[in-house]
């Protein structure tokens, strides 16, 4: 029987990703809650996540978002209406509220600077950003503004499988398609501003590889990343990717874009980076609307991520389509989701609930 601790090696790692004996795979689960448990405790911590725009420049080739779906109506949510959603989170004890939108260039630096300080002001939440690609400049901005948190997810550290699904916009900074993927370079960057940053992966894309997928989980390693997301690839039927399949399904490398593989990740990143906060994705929800949430928490997840988009705007923000929970309220979606986590015997999280690793690194600078 492997070692289950952070030195794994690639093999051992190989090894569980690939196991299929329901008696191993619950032990995995299980020791991966554990380190969890020991690490970050048994709260689960509840984000606030406001879709504030869906419009977006960029060509990425799996997401609804891009350019290539035309069809899609866009918008773009006011600064009074995104204030009202971190209004009611605060009035729903939330500690931390997630403004997320497409990469739109009409959500300028110093408006969402405004945005952040009128958040701080009116309801002192932590504020996590997931606006996409930006420059330095605005992300020292946001930062100066009260920002906390800054999510930008990689999703594969395959430098060719990368160049594949995410097409370069004009402002991109140089890269010549090799060695390190541009996201990886950006999030020490977020890192050395003093956000706690966060990134992610799809499990499952047309083309990855289990080394792929290892390579991802030794970057969540090597990053010491204090936010990690694990979602299945979901294809939308308007985006390249949805129609472009290569040979690594033909020579038996293809990893799933299942559930049961998602879990696996989610519970060797917890096992990889056992102080970081890894969310029960809405996309596991997707796959699996009556236990996934659930069984993701099981395999060492501590957040949820309850929406308050309102649903007029929400049903547009179509990333993927048939997205859980996207016509309830606020107050629904909280109080499922509460359910959800009294039922498996946690508790809701109080307070911004940082990463251990940022909470040491406040406690040090104070010193």
């Amino acid at each position: 029987m492997q070692a289950l601790t952070a030195e794994m090696d690639d093999a051992t790692l190989r090894s569980w990703l690939r196991e299929e004996d329901p008696a191993r795979v619950a032990r995995l689960f299980a020791t991966a809650d554990a380190v969890r448990a020991a690490a970050v405790g048994d709260a689960v911590h509840l984000r606030g996540l406001i879709e504030l725009s869906n419009a977006c420049v960029r060509a990425c080739a799996y997401c609804g978002l891009s350019v290539h779906h035309r069809d899609l109506p866009r918008y773009r949510m006011t600064a009074e209406e995104v204030l009202d959603c971190a209004r009611r989170a605060a009035a729903l004890g939330y500690g931390t509220v997630v403004l997320q939108a497409g990469e739109d260039p009409a959500l300028s630096g110093p408006l969402i600077a405004d945005l952040i300080r009128a958040i701080k002001r009116e309801t002192g939440l932590a504020i996590t950003l997931s606006l996409g690609e930006r420059s330095p400049a605005d992300w020292r901005l946001w930062r100066e503004a009260g920002a906390d948190r800054y999510l930008l997810r990689f999703e594969t550290s395959n430098p060719r499988l990368y160049a594949r699904i995410h097409p370069p916009a004009r402002h991109d900074r140089p890269w010549d398609g090799q060695g390190e993927v541009p996201r990886v370079r950006m999030l020490r960057e977020l890192q050395d501003l003093g956000y706690e940053a966060g990134t992610g992966i799809m499990v499952g894309i047309p083309g990855q590889t289990w080394d792929d997928l290892i390579s991802d989980l030794r970057t969540f390693q090597r990053l010491d990343i204090e936010m990690i997301g694990v979602g299945p690839y979901i294809p939308h039927p308007e985006t390249p990717l949805a129609h472009d399949f290569d040979g690594a399904a033909e020579h038996g490398q293809q990893v799933p874009n299942d559930l049961p593989t998602t879990l696996k990740v989610v519970a060797l990143s917890r096992l990889l980076v056992p102080d970081a906060n890894i969310p029960a994705t809405t996309a596991v929800a997707t796959l699996d609307k009556a236990q996934g949430r659930e069984d993701a928490l099981r395999a060492g997840a501590n957040v949820v991520m309850p929406n308050l988009t309102p649903p007029q705007y929400r049903v547009l923000y179509e990333i993927y389509p048939e997205k859980a929970c996207i016509h309830e309220t606020a107050e629904q979606c909280h109080a499922c989701l509460t359910a959800r986590i009294h039922s498996i015997g946690r508790r809701v999280g109080t307070g911004p609930g940082s990463a251990p690793k940022r909470r040491r690194h406040l406690l040090q600078e104070s010193a």
